[in-house]
């Protein structure tokens, strides 16, 4: 599957600016691309039709090869967390701290893909919630509804990070299975960086079972989390 650009803009945050990117693939899904410090890798050079351009291109070169590693985090759309706070996740405070610590690094991205509940989308993620709700775990629900414990795909990233030229990033994620896409599709991830926040009560099951069964790496920093949070 294909993805074209569609257009940008400038996005005011209560954690401060973004450059917002809309990017669509063959079927007409939207996904979103928040960048600082990040500027657009000039494209139709890139394409070579323009063979007059290459001290342009050398300067495009070196500006990319001067800045810093970007600190990037590949976020999966959730409507429950993301704006409605539901606790029974840990997506809102994820997004939240990683688009603050994109802001402090002064050069990252938040790939925000269209992918509700783990790729199965809205109206089963909630009969998923409704069989957790008998005491099923997050794995399990999705199972006994005949769906993958985890459908997404990511192979929109790498055209979106090309897009603003980066090939070497700063991953935040627990994912091992993030780590491993991007460097498998000529990503290098020179660095994992944690995220373990918004753990309470509510959701100490639902992140056990994604140390527990989905491999997840949370041992020690979620078990930290959760003591200090009761």
């Amino acid at each position: 599957m294909s993805y074209q650009f569609i257009t940008s803009a400038k996005l005011p945050t209560r954690h401060g600016e973004f450059d917002i990117h809309i990017f669509e693939n063959d079927e007409g899904q939207e996904h979103v691309m928040l960048t600082v410090g990040l500027p657009v890798v000039d494209q139709t050079d890139i394409a070579g039709s323009i063979p007059s351009t290459h001290s342009r291109l050398n300067q495009q070169d070196n500006a990319l090869s001067e800045r810093p590693i970007p600190l990037i985090r590949i976020h999966s759309e959730c409507l429950t967390g993301d704006a409605f706070s539901s606790l029974k996740c840990d997506c809102g405070p994820q997004l939240n701290t990683a688009m603050q610590a994109i802001q402090e690094t002064g050069c990252g991205a938040i790939l925000y893909l269209r992918q509700e509940g783990r790729g199965i989308g809205l109206t089963n993620k909630i009969r998923a919630y409704a069989l957790q709700d008998q005491g099923h775990d997050t794995l399990d629900a999705n199972l006994m509804l005949g769906l993958p414990a985890d459908a997404r795909i990511y192979d929109m990233c790498g055209p979106m990070l090309a897009y603003v030229g980066v090939d070497a990033v700063r991953l935040i994620t627990n994912n091992p299975s993030k780590v491993a896409y991007l460097n498998e599709h000529g990503i290098d991830v020179v660095e994992r960086v944690p995220l373990v926040v918004g753990v309470n009560d509510m959701n100490a099951e639902y992140l056990a079972t994604k140390r527990d069964r989905m491999g997840h790496l949370l041992d020690t920093d979620f078990n930290t989390a959760l003591h200090l949070n009761k």
